[in-house]
This record gives structure tokens, C-alpha cells and sequence, in this order.
């Protein structure tokens, strides 16, 4: 039988494209937690863990440290570390696996403005150079109701700021959080955010209730109405059209998006909306798949 070397404190998370990754827990939870859309983390307390027990998890794969590519550092945000203790752990992981093509971890927008330009620096020096980030919107008020903690003005900063110092960031728009009073700044205000930062990967999920829509309505502090297939649609439309990105390798294919999208904005944007105006107008014809109520 198969001996994983190492034994995870669950639930553990980790982005679809880091499916091939070696995954060390640097942080246990997320240290926000408080967001309303999100369940990723509720059933545990954050907390930091032991610098011996990380090295401990790094050590168990020494046998296979050839095999090993990426390394993805979880739980959420662990950013909100000191810089020196990173700085360690990421010095760790290079040491150990000689074949490392990239360290890569979830980020707060705000946890990276904390950091002064240096300490990103360093951290992108020692290995550290793909950020995931949940922006979620890019509306300051959608933010607020959804208890994200950032606003429009410290997401840019936040990703800017590490992408000034050479670190690449994947960024995900939640599709229909908003609801339908605020889908429209929802829809162009995420653009807007994107077109200030030019992220090198951005996707979209549609929202997503795992403990009911009532439980999510309770925890969104302002009126939610949800919104139907077709108003999904004209809210990804809208966000679409308002995009202007050069470079942008664009996904929107998880299993809870109805209507799959892939290419590089801005070279597929016209290919992009003329899918999206299909499903509006001809659902039948638009190859869409049921949504499902699968996490990420």
C-alpha cells in the first residue's frame, strides 16, 4: 500500500492548476476567514505552524526531490507571515529540491500591500513567483456586502505592487456575486481592475451557495438577489466587454461555469463575446454544460 510521507490538517485546498504540485501547509486556515461566499476554511482556527514541523513535511520528500517541479505553499495567505520566516521556509524548499521550476501560494491583496517593496522583492528573489488571488470584484461596494475586507483601491495596490517586483498573478472574478442590484458595477468595475493591473492569468467562477443560498444571504450584509442563467450571461458579457487587457491568458472552465471560455485577452476578446452573445440568444446552441455545485 501506498505511504503518503506526510499527513495533511484538513480541508486542504489548492488551485486546479496546481494539481501536479508538492503541497506544504506553511499556515493552518485563513487569516481573514470572514468572507461570505466562502466555506474553504470555516471549520478551522488560523494559526501559524511550527518552522520545524514545515521542514519536517519538506525533509518526508527527500526521496522523491528529483520528481519534484512546483511547490505550492497553502493554506490562505500565508503572506501574512514576516518576511523573514518566508524568506526561511522558501530557502528550505529551494535547498531540498534541485529541479524547482516554481513556489507559488494563495495572497491577499492587502497582505502584499503590508509588505514594502523590498521584502516582495526578496521573497520573489528566493523563489516565491506565482500569486493566487481571490479579487472576487472589483467594486468597493459588492467587497463591503461580501465581507471581502479590501476595497477597488487595495486590490490594485496590492497587485502592483508584487508585480513590480516580477511576480506573476493569477486573479479570479466571481461571477453574479454581486447580485442583481449590483451586477452592473459589479461587471465593469472587475474590468476595471483588471485593465489597472494586467495579470498574467485571470478566470471566473460563478457563484457558488455550498450551505444554501439562505446562509449565504445571511452573511451578505446588504439585500442579495440571486441571479438566473441568463442574467449570469449578460453580467459576463458586460465585464467582457469592458475588459482591455494585452496579454491576459483568460480561463472561465471550472465545473461551476456553465459556459466555457478560454484564449488570451486581448487577442480572443471578439471570439470570447460572440460566445457569450450566443448563449444569450441561442442557449440551445451554445454548448453549455449544467452548473454544478462543486468547489475550488
Amino acid at each position: 500500500m501506498y505511504h503518503y510521507p506526510i499527513n495533511y490538517d484538513e480541508p486542504l485546498f489548492r488551485p486546479p492548476s496546481e494539481a501536479r504540485s508538492l503541497i506544504i501547509q506553511v499556515t493552518l486556515g485563513c487569516s481573514w476567514n470572514k468572507c461570505s461566499f466562502c466555506e474553504m476554511y470555516t471549520s478551522k482556527r488560523f494559526k501559524a505552524r511550527k518552522e520545524e514541523d514545515i521542514f519536517n513535511d519538506i525533509d518526508a520528500f527527500i526521496p522523491y526531490q528529483d520528481s519534484v517541479r512546483k511547490v505550492f505553499l497553502a493554506d490562505g495567505d500565508p503572506l501574512v507571515l514576516s518576511t523573514e520566516r518566508l524568506l526561511r521556509i522558501l530557502a528550505k524548499v529551494k535547498a531540498t529540491f534541485p529541479n524547482l521550476q516554481r513556489i507559488s501560494t494563495y495572497a491577499s491583496p492587502s497582505n502584499l500591500a503590508r509588505k514594502s517593496s523590498e521584502e516582495l522583492k526578496e521573497l520573489y528573489e528566493a523563489g516565491l513567483t506565482l500569486l493566487y488571488v481571490g479579487i472576487e470584484s472589483g467594486d468597493s461596494k459588492v467587497l463591503e456586502c461580501i465581507q471581502k475586507g479590501e476595497t477597488f483601491e487595495t486590490t490594485i495596490e496590492g497587485l502592483n505592487k508584487s508585480k513590480a517586483v516580477g511576480m506573476n498573478s493569477s486573479v479570479m472574478i466571481i461571477n453574479g456575486v454581486g447580485g442583481k442590484l449590483l451586477t452592473k458595477q459589479h461587471a465593469i468595475n472587475s474590468a476595471k481592475v483588471l485593465n489597472e493591473t494586467q495579470p498574467k492569468y485571470a478566470s471566473t467562477l460563478v457563484l457558488t451557495a455550498h450551505k444554501g443560498m439562505a446562509h449565504f444571504q445571511d452573511r451578505y450584509k446588504g439585500e442579495f438577489i440571486e441571479l438566473n442563467q441568463f442574467e449570469l450571461f449578460k453580467e459576463m458579457h458586460l465585464f467582457m466587454h469592458h475588459l482591455d487587457l494585452e496579454e491576459t491568458i483568460f480561463r472561465s472552465d471550472h465545473a461551476c461555469n456553465s459556459l466555457v471560455l478560454k484564449g488570451v485577452l486581448g487577442r480572443d476578446k471578439d471570439k470570447m463575446m460572440s460566445q457569450i452573445e450566443l448563449a444569450i440568444s441561442h442557449p440551445e446552441l451554445a454548448n453549455l454544460r449544467m452548473k454544478c455545485n462543486s468547489g475550488y
